[in-house]
């Protein structure tokens, strides 16, 4: 038997609570899927946890589950936000998902002098949250921020939250060693593809509670300096590390 779809609902859910699917979610289920009255979805929601639930009724241009059984709490990943340079269409859509799969807490746009693209479609971002939630077993979706310069991110930085940036020329080669002694709620910033200006490295070490990591000898294109930071802060800080 084939394990019942996921579906992220932005609607409180509740035992034998009918709901009613919007039009690209029943041509999901009904015609992709081709799901009939009766057959089991798993839903969930950032509140509510993760429900089984039915197909109740199917027609032409209308469709609704109903909530049968609670099968798990909201997981909240740990504490660690995502800042990042945006980039070009699909590789924004790339590391956004991996992101999100790797236990983000938050997505933060951040524009700094490099930026390629300064123009962020929010509810594509979010889409793409969401799909990767529902695939991986997630019973939590990140949130998105407005994006916000970094001058202005930098100028009110809070103290009890680490910020872990990636550059090549961090005094410290071996990034496992950067990160001793770091500690949750924590931040991971990504640069621009031509990385950080000097005039915003300074200000990066200007903050007390900034740490620069090098991510090896190679220069990594953005999308995978995402990936290869965020599994160092997972493994050393995160819920990969609490798990051993």
């Amino acid at each position: 038997m084939k394990p019942a779809p996921r579906l992220f609902l932005d609607h409180s859910l509740s035992r034998h609570g009918e709901i009613a699917l919007s039009d690209d979610q029943r041509h999901y289920l009904v015609n992709v899927l081709r799901l009939v009255s009766g057959d089991p979805v798993r839903v969930f929601n950032a509140s509510d946890g993760e429900w089984l639930a039915h197909l109740a009724t199917v027609t032409k241009r209308h469709a609704t589950l109903r909530c049968e059984r609670h099968v798990a709490d909201v997981k909240l990943p740990p504490d660690i936000d995502y800042l990042f340079a945006p980039l070009k269409h699909a590789r924004l859509d790339y590391v956004v998902q991996k992101a999100t799969e790797l236990g983000v807490r938050r997505l933060r746009p951040v524009l700094t002098h490099r930026t390629i693209s300064e123009r962020i479609n929010l509810e594509r971002m979010r889409s793409n949250v969401i799909e990767a939630a529902e695939q991986c077993n997630l019973v939590f979706v990140p949130e998105i921020s407005e994006p916000q310069r970094l001058v202005e991110l930098l100028s009110d930085w809070p103290v009890s939250r680490c910020l872990i940036y990636c550059d090549e020329t961090a005094p410290v080669r071996d990034p496992l060693a950067a990160l001793e002694g770091l500690n949750l709620p924590a931040a991971v910033l990504i640069g621009p593809e031509g990385g950080f200006t000097a005039e915003e490295r300074d200000m990066l070490k200007s903050v007390p509670t900034a740490t620069a990591i090098s991510l090896g000898p190679r220069i990594m294109r953005a999308d995978t300096a995402a990936v290869a930071a965020l599994s160092l802060i997972q493994a050393k800080l995160g819920d990969w590390h609490q798990e051993r």
